[in-house]
């Protein structure tokens, strides 16, 4: 079975989509890669949601891709007396601090002495999803004094987030160290590493993992925006996370980094996901707002590897109808006129390397003489991300010896992914590359495919083989 799309889509699974019924209907009506939600799942249930997606995978025939997003560091604020909710006006004076009493209209305790230590007079700090808003005027170790910019109610333990400040404290923590660990040992194919600051916070998941997963880091913090290109060169894909995004820097300048870090994954061969609301309304309503359907348009039209449904499939009534509406609007999409010509637009000129030179022909030759497909041997993923950068109008077939490398690929935009066994030679790979484009039904017989592949197989990075195939009569 093969997609009528190259955009990929990224389900989050929950309570409303966690049996394996569910999870097959998600599939069949378009979803690509599953999410697991660490800050929801226990290691017994990703267990559980792993191995279910094993078996809709067996049944389907097609690799599925498995995702756990780890839960990152919860900042939030203590107690107050009584439990009771206290009404912040603005203009008056509210203190964090580090005593752990329960607070009140004037103080509240704050749990984490590296934010106390690290704020600075002028920062802000932003409470519950940004509903209030503070800005330092005394600032200590052991507490900081602030006047309310932005009121409302605030109860127990909601978020804090400081959007103005860098906090020496790394992506991971000590539940995520464990989970990352058990999402290992489960054999997911992606682990998404939350509130990234800095390329440092990538460094203790890549030595964990040792090259055993695909390191996804999640955009939400004003910080990671400053250096943004150190921090995907040390990932393996990026998120867009664009609620979090939202309440730390302002609404309006979310769409235009959204545009940003698209076009900067594009230009080093990394895929892209956009995240977060995408069809919030469907979370209560089997229909999206028009709005909604412009904005998945939008990731579609800029060459977003992915689009990720979060509450739509995890929680909300409707989980297969998001599934399906998302899907309905790629395609629409993607037969656009002018779709062909904004994605070729945002090209980038190849890097002068081998592989870079190779990858670009490969698309050229596609397109001049009109072949059936692209097909790309790829052993450790690289050469099929190459040829998805060029974002070709020809189909793209990338096909593996190993099993993780094509489950990995499946977030790769336009790739059709194939698990096939190894390849003895040149002439064995070009045979079976003309195999799978008839069997997967891509080309007829007499048409033209373009192989691309590294010669010897096995050696990473090395895409140095171009090879024109005709698909014969026993295809």
């Amino acid at each position: 079975m093969k997609r009528n799309r190259r955009v990929k889509i990224l389900a989050t699974l929950g309570p409303s989509s966690s049996n394996k019924d569910m999870i097959k209907k998600l599939w069949l009506a378009g979803a690509d890669v599953f999410r697991i939600n660490m800050s929801h799942s226990s290691h017994e249930v990703l267990n559980n949601l792993v191995n279910t997606i094993r078996e809709v995978e067996q049944e389907v025939g097609r690799p599925i891709g498995i995702l756990a997003d780890l839960q990152g560091p919860k900042l939030r604020v203590g107690t107050f007396e009584g439990d009771q909710k206290v009404m912040l006006e603005n203009g008056a004076t509210f203190t964090l601090d580090a005593d752990s009493t329960p607070g009140d209209v004037t103080r509240v305790y704050l749990p984490h002495p590296e934010i106390l230590g690290s704020l600075e007079v002028g920062h802000r700090l932003l409470l519950d999803d940004g509903k209030i808003s503070l800005r330092v005027t005394k600032a200590s170790p052991a507490s900081c004094e602030t006047i309310v910019e932005v009121g409302g109610k605030l109860s127990n333990r909601k978020g804090v987030s400081c959007p103005d400040t860098e906090i020496p404290v790394g992506a991971l923590t000590d539940k995520d160290r464990k989970d990352l660990v058990a999402a290992l040992e489960a054999k997911v194919d992606w682990v998404a590493l939350s509130f990234v600051q800095r390329p440092e916070d990538l460094v203790e998941v890549r030595e964990v993992a040792q090259g055993r997963v695909g390191v996804l880091a999640k955009i939400e913090k004003p910080q990671a925006i400053d250096r943004l290109p150190e921090i995907i060169e040390l990932s393996d894909a990026i998120m867009v996370a664009r609620g979090d995004l939202g309440v730390e820097m302002p609404l309006e300048q979310v769409p235009g980094l959204q545009k940003r870090m698209i076009r900067a994954c594009r230009k080093a061969g990394k895929p892209v996901v956009v995240a977060t609301q995408m069809l919030e309304s469907m979370i209560t309503a089997p229909v999206p707002t028009r709005a909604e359907v412009s904005d998945v348009a939008t990731a579609v039209f800029e060459g977003a590897d992915a689009v990720m449904l979060s509450a739509e499939s995890a929680a909300g009534q409707f989980p297969e109808e998001a599934v399906a509406t998302m899907n309905k609007i790629a395609i629409e999409v993607e037969k656009d006129t002018h779709f062909r010509g904004i994605i070729h637009a945002q090209r980038n000129e190849p890097e002068s390397t081998g592989s870079d030179a190779i990858t670009c022909a490969a698309a050229q030759v596609a397109e001049t003489l009109d072949v059936a497909a692209i097909v790309s041997y790829t052993a450790s993923g690289s050469t099929a991300l190459r040829a998805s950068r060029e974002r070709p109008s020809t189909p793209i077939i990338a096909f593996s010896p190993e099993a993780e490398t094509v489950r990995r690929l499946t977030l790769g935009w336009g790739l059709h992914c194939v698990a096939s066994m190894d390849a003895a030679n040149e002439q064995d790979l070009v045979e079976r590359a003309c195999e799978l484009a008839a069997r997967e039904g891509f080309a007829q017989p007499g048409q033209r495919i373009v192989v691309s592949a590294g010669v010897p197989f096995g050696t990473p990075g090395s895409t140095n083989m171009l090879r024109i195939a005709f698909v014969g009569e026993e295809h």
